[in-house]
C-alpha cells in the first residue's frame, strides 16, 4: 500500500509537469518557438494572482478570472514585443530571444514585487483526500483532473477546429502560410496567449498555499523533460511522458534518497530527458520531418 501511495502521488505531480509542459507545446505547436520562459511566465502569472487575492483583496471568484484576463493580455505583449518581428527568422533567434526573455521577466518581477517570500492564496482544498489507506493531495488530484480535460480540449481545437489546423499550418511554413492570406501574427499571438494562461493555472495549482518565490519559476525547467519526452507536438503524449516521470521521481525520492542520504530524485527527469534525447530526439509521440533532398 505505501509503494501504491509512492506512485499515485507520483501520478499526480506528473500531471503537474504534464500541465505545465503543455505551454511548451501549444506554444511550440503554433510559432515553432521552443520557449524556455514558461516558469517565468507561471511566475508572473502566480503574482498576480497573489496580487489580486492578498494584497487587493478582491474574492477568488473576481480575482482568479481577472488573472487569466491579465495572463492574455500578457502573451499579447510578449508576442507583440519580442516575436512578431522574428517571423520567418531562424529558430536559433527565437530561442536566444526567450532566453533572454528570462532573465527580463525576472528583473521585473524583482522591482515590481521585490524578492521576499510570500504566501500564495489558497484556491484549492489543502486537506488530503483519503480512500481506504490511500492518501492523496487534493489539490493536485483537482489538477490532474483539469489537465486532462484541457489536453482534450488542446488536442480536439489542433486536430480538428480549422483555426487550429491553422496555427500548425502556419508554424511549419510561414511564408506560404502569409502568401495564401494566412495571418502569421495572429496565429502567433493566440499561442503566446494560450501559453500564458496555461501557466496561470499551473500557478495556481502548484503554488496553493504555498510560499510564492523566484526560485518556484524552477518547475518549468523539471516540466521541459516531460515536453521532450513526449515529442514537442504531442498533447495527449504530455499525459504519459509526465505520469511515468512523476513516478520516476517518486519512487526514486522514497527508496534511493534515504540510502545515499542525498537528493537523487531532482535529478531524474533530466537523466530521463538526455536518455530520450539520445534514443530518440523526436520524443516518443513526436512527429519526424522527412525533407527531400
Amino acid at each position: 500500500m505505501e509503494f501504491l501511495n509512492y506512485v499515485l502521488n507520483g501520478v499526480l505531480v506528473g500531471q503537474l509537469y504534464a500541465l505545465l509542459a503543455l505551454g511548451f507545446v501549444v506554444i511550440y505547436r503554433a510559432s515553432k518557438v521552443f520557449n524556455f520562459a514558461q516558469g517565468e511566465l507561471m511566475l508572473v502569472g502566480a503574482f498576480t494572482v497573489w496580487t489580486l487575492v492578498m494584497a487587493s483583496g478582491l474574492p477568488a471568484a473576481a480575482a482568479v478570472p481577472l488573472a487569466f484576463v491579465a495572463a492574455l493580455l500578457y502573451g499579447i505583449v510578449i508576442e507583440r514585443l519580442f516575436f512578431s518581428r522574428l517571423i520567418g527568422e531562424s529558430v536559433f533567434s527565437m530561442v536566444m530571444v526567450t532566453i533572454g526573455l528570462v532573465i527580463l521577466i525576472r528583473g521585473l518581477v524583482l522591482v515590481i514585487w521585490g524578492g521576499m517570500d510570500r504566501q500564495f492564496p489558497v484556491l484549492l482544498p489543502t486537506a488530503p483526500l483519503i480512500v481506504g489507506e490511500l492518501i492523496l493531495p487534493t489539490a493536485l488530484t483537482i489538477g490532474a483532473a483539469m489537465t486532462v480535460v484541457l489536453a482534450s480540449a488542446l488536442w480536439w481545437f489542433f486536430n480538428r477546429s480549422r483555426f487550429g489546423l491553422t496555427l500548425t499550418a502556419v508554424a511549419e511554413d510561414p511564408a506560404t502560410a502569409i502568401s495564401m492570406g494566412v495571418s502569421v501574427k495572429r496565429a502567433t499571438t493566440l499561442a503566446w496567449m494560450m501559453g500564458a494562461a496555461i501557466s496561470t493555472l499551473g500557478a495556481i495549482v502548484y503554488l496553493n498555499g504555498r510560499s510564492l518565490t523566484l526560485v518556484s519559476a524552477e518547475i518549468g525547467l523539471a516540466a521541459l523533460p516531460v515536453a521532450l519526452f513526449a515529442g514537442l507536438e504531442s498533447i495527449f503524449g504530455l499525459l504519459l511522458a509526465g505520469a511515468v516521470m512523476g513516478v520516476l521521481q517518486a519512487l526514486v525520492g522514497a527508496y534511493v534518497d534515504p540510502l545515499i542520504g542525498g537528493s537523487a530524485s531532482s535529478i531524474v527527469p533530466y537523466v530521463f530527458m538526455l536518455f530520450m534525447l539520445f534514443v530518440r530526439p523526436t520524443g516518443l509521440f513526436g512527429w519526424r520531418t522527412i525533407e527531400r533532398v
